[in-house]
C-alpha cells in the first residue's frame, strides 16, 4: 500500500492544502510533503493524527476498497413480470445513482405503470417496435418507432403504451431514478 499516496488523495478529496493539513495536525508542512511523496514514513501514533485529521480512522484507511462494478451482464438483471410487460433493470442497484436504465418490453397492448409527476428527466430509445407515449394531462400521444426517441421532463403524468401488433422494446432511462 502506498500510504502516502492515499495520504495525498484523501487530502485533495477533502480539499485541503498541505497548510491546512498541517495546521490540522501541528506537523510541519514540509513533514507532510515528505509523507506524500513517501521520502518518510510516519509513526503509527503520527498517521492517526493525520488520517484523524481527514475525517476517517486508521481502520477505515487500510481497509481496502472493492473496486466499483462498471459492466453489467444479464445475469447481473434484476427481472420483474407483470402482465403485458416486463422490467429488466440493466443496472443493479441503480437507485443510488443519478440515472436509472431500464429495458421495457411490452407485449401487444401492453402498458407501463403510470409515471407520475416528479422533478427529472427522462429518455428512451425504441430498439424494437413502435410505441406510444402518452401525456395523461392533455391526452396527447407521440409515436415513437424502432431507432427513434424521445426527451422529455417528468412534470406531467404519463404512460408508454405498445399500440404495435408485436412486442416492443424500448431502453429507458429517467434521472433521478424513478422506476
Amino acid at each position: 500500500m502506498d500510504i502516502g499516496a492515499r495520504i495525498k488523495i484523501l487530502r485533495s478529496k477533502n480539499n485541503l492544502t498541505l497548510s491546512e493539513l498541517a495546521s490540522r495536525t501541528e506537523l510541519s508542512k514540509g513533514f507532510l510533503s515528505q509523507v506524500e511523496r513517501d521520502l518518510t514514513s510516519p509513526s503509527i501514533s503520527t498517521l492517526e493524527d493525520i488520517v484523524l485529521a481527514l475525517g476517517t480512522d486508521l481502520e477505515n484507511f487500510f481497509k481496502e476498497s472493492e473496486e466499483e462494478v462498471i459492466v453489467f451482464k444479464d445475469k447481473d438483471y434484476f427481472i420483474d413480470e407483470k402482465a403485458g410487460l416486463t422490467i429488466k433493470y440493466i443496472v443493479p442497484n441503480a437507485q443510488k445513482n443519478d440515472m436509472e436504465p431500464i429495458i421495457l418490453e411490452l407485449d401487444v397492448n401492453g402498458k407501463s405503470d403510470e409515471i407520475k409527476p416528479y422533478e427529472g428527466q427522462e429518455f428512451a430509445y425504441v430498439l424494437q417496435g413502435k410505441i406510444a407515449l402518452h401525456n395523461l394531462e392533455t391526452n396527447k400521444k407521440y409515436v415513437v418507432k424502432k431507432g427513434e426517441t424521445f426527451y422529455i421532463k417528468g412534470d406531467f403524468p404519463h404512460q408508454i403504451i405498445n399500440e404495435n401488433t408485436s412486442l416492443s422494446k424500448v431502453l429507458w432511462i429517467s434521472t433521478p431514478p424513478n422506476f
